[in-house]
């Protein structure tokens, strides 16, 4: 329960700082993590926790997380969203893993579905720090490939 608490914590500090401070890129990543964990919520209320089998909810929640998050990828002006991309894809993983394997280990099973889920926070956290960083260093910072590229400043001439 305590990886758990520490888990949710940093991700919610994670998130606040990506909303707040985060640019098109950092808010549409924390907006995929926001519904996925709400998905998550409402899928227990009606689905018992278990890993004997493929957890068809989760391999739902994980293919929708996976798809958005390589949209992110493929049209953001930053490099960070393709590896949480494929951050996102590593649970498909566990799932064709299990359906291929249906004696692999149950905590195991889980493992592989959560591991890489803890390095999804610090990325946000790094990923908006460096948005921040590059707003003051040039005034602006692009996010996404289809947008004009930044304005260039120049002096009123007198």
């Amino acid at each position: 329960m305590l990886r758990i608490a520490i888990f949710v914590t940093l991700l919610l500090l994670a998130l606040a700082y990506a909303l707040r401070k985060g640019g098109g890129p950092e808010r549409a990543v924390a907006a995929i993590l926001i519904l996925m964990a709400l998905a998550d919520q409402a899928l227990h209320l009606f689905v018992p926790v278990e890993f004997l089998a493929v957890d068809t909810g989760h391999l739902m929640i994980d293919l929708a997380a996976a798809a958005a998050t390589m949209a992110v990828a493929l049209t953001a002006y930053r490099f960070w969203p393709m590896i949480a991309a494929v951050l996102q894809c590593l649970p498909l993983l566990a799932h064709t893993t299990r359906a291929i394997d249906i004696g692999l280990h149950p905590v195991a099973y889980l493992t592989m579905q959560v591991a890489a889920s803890w390095l999804l926070p610090p990325l946000l956290v790094a990923a908006t720090w460096q948005h921040q960083r590059r707003l003051a260093l040039h005034g602006s910072d692009r996010s996404w490939l289809g947008s004009s590229p930044p304005s260039i400043r120049t002096e009123a001439t007198p």
